[in-house]
């Protein structure tokens, strides 16, 4: 993490804290933060699932501090979060949490978007699906 703005960057194996991720931003100077939580949906593509794995390259925490400096770079924010989890999920559990902060809110819906697009497209994360019917598929892998 070089720019000053991000202030939390992680992977993690356990249970994301949406708590963590807005303290992280708690700053007087902002009067808009904007909150985006991915959850694993029960469905996908017409079939049904039962739950996923996600998995990430060696490289994915650095290429994900690297979207967060960009953000912060690209946004006039006063701070950025990110945290995605790895290994086995549930329905409905959190797979990405991602935040911006900034004195207005325009900004801060601005950042948060262009943060979980740019997140999705390029940081090397691979999700594996089960689906109720017994078949399973890769989505995002190389």
């Amino acid at each position: 993490m070089t720019h000053p703005a991000v202030r939390l960057v992680g992977l993690r194996e356990t249970a994301l804290d949406v708590d963590e991720v807005l303290r992280s931003l708690d700053d007087d100077a902002s009067g808009g933060l904007v909150l985006f939580v991915g959850r694993v949906r029960d469905h996908d593509g017409g079939k049904g699932v039962t739950g996923l794995d996600y998995s990430a390259h060696p490289t994915a925490l650095a290429k994900l501090a690297e979207v967060c400096d960009r953000v912060a770079e690209e946004h006039d924010v006063h701070g950025v979060a990110a945290v995605h989890r790895v290994g086995s999920l549930a329905i409905g559990d959190a797979a990405v949490v991602v935040a911006t902060a900034s004195a207005h809110r325009g900004t801060a819906f601005e950042a948060s978007r262009a943060l979980i697009d740019t997140l999705k497209d390029e940081v090397p994360i691979w999700k594996h699906q089960r689906f109720g019917d017994g078949s399973e598929e890769w989505v995002g892998s190389p």
